[in-house]
């Protein structure tokens, strides 16, 4: 831990560090940049709840005062839920927002970044950022791809979003020596949908195993995380034919309107979720909090592992 980052944490997520219980890093721009206020208040505990049914500790991570705060308290939440402006904080902004003695909201690459720094070894998201389509032209890569590459952080996530060009996410993964493991089923999830198609390269579902795995992915010296992935629960996924055509709509009538950059994954995701009736913002919300769960059970198994090995 750095001890020149100012780090702030909530009594909860210190006292459960201290005594070696099992911790789940979760991000805060799905507070802010996500549903609307109160709904966005309400996932984010519920998600917290999934946490804490899984046996570990939520910390939900953001930037207040030029801190970064491991653990936002109920009354934290609901500010950040209802209050309009906060920035999405990356890893890239991270220290122009410290210095700036600013406030924001963490994205995966940030919250990676916040996570490790405060000795928190997993992670739990709905799923990563990715390599865009079109990337061979147009360069556009996730940082969250980036920042897995450098940060000593289990990622639990139900793989990444479909609106990606999952094939060439895959290959990236791959070529940065970053692990894939898929857990409860054999291919590599998207998101809302239970395959994106594209096989993973490992399956494992003893929990007490992937613990161990993980592990031993630091143990041999490599600098960056580990991704496992859950796919959505059947009742909760997306017909991957469905979402897959509302995608190709979507990504046309965006080219016509000239949206690209930054903009282009919140105008997918919104043109998607009016394709088919609000299915697919259900559906990411029911992943937020079943992928929780499941970060949960690693993060306590990782630490059954920990108390073993000591």
């Amino acid at each position: 831990m750095s001890s020149r980052i100012p780090i702030v944490y909530s009594d909860e997520v210190r006292q459960a560090l201290d005594e070696g219980r099992p911790v789940v890093a979760l991000e805060s721009n799905v507070i802010t940049h996500g549903l609307k206020y109160p709904h966005n208040a309400e996932t984010a505990h519920r998600v917290e709840a999934a946490v804490r049914k899984g046996g570990s500790v939520p910390a939900t991570i953001c930037v207040e005062d030029g801190a970064v705060r491991v653990g936002m308290t109920e009354r934290d939440i609901e500010r950040f839920a209802s209050e309009s402006g906060i920035p999405k904080v990356s890893s890239r902004d991270l220290p122009v927002v410290l210095a700036r003695g600013g406030r924001g909201a963490t994205t995966v690459a940030s919250s990676l970044v916040a996570a490790e720094l405060a000795g928190i070894p997993f992670f739990s998201s709905a799923g990563l950022g990715g390599v865009h389509r079109g990337a061979e032209t147009t360069m556009d890569v996730s940082s969250d791809l980036i920042q897995l590459t450098r940060s000593k952080v289990a990622v639990v996530c139900a793989g990444a979003k479909m609106i990606l060009d999952l094939k060439l996410t895959m290959e990236y993964l791959e070529t940065q020596c970053v692990p894939v493991i898929a857990h409860g089923s054999d291919d590599f999830p998207a998101f809302y949908c239970a395959s994106s198609g594209v096989r993973a390269p490992h399956r494992v579902d003893d929990e007490d195993l992937l613990a161990r795995i993980v592990d031993l992915h630091w143990a041999t010296g490599h600098p960056g995380g580990v991704v496992v992935t859950t796919p959505p629960r059947d009742e909760d996924a997306v017909d991957s034919g469905e979402a897959e055509a509302a995608i190709r709509d979507a990504l046309a009538q965006a080219e016509r309107d000239g949206v690209t950059g930054q903009g282009l994954t919140k105008y997918l995701m919104h043109a998607v979720d009016r394709a088919t009736g609000g299915r697919t913002a259900q559906a990411n919300m029911a992943v937020l909090i079943s992928t929780a769960e499941v970060g949960g059970r690693l993060a306590a198994a990782y630490a059954r592992h920990q108390a073993e090995q000591s």
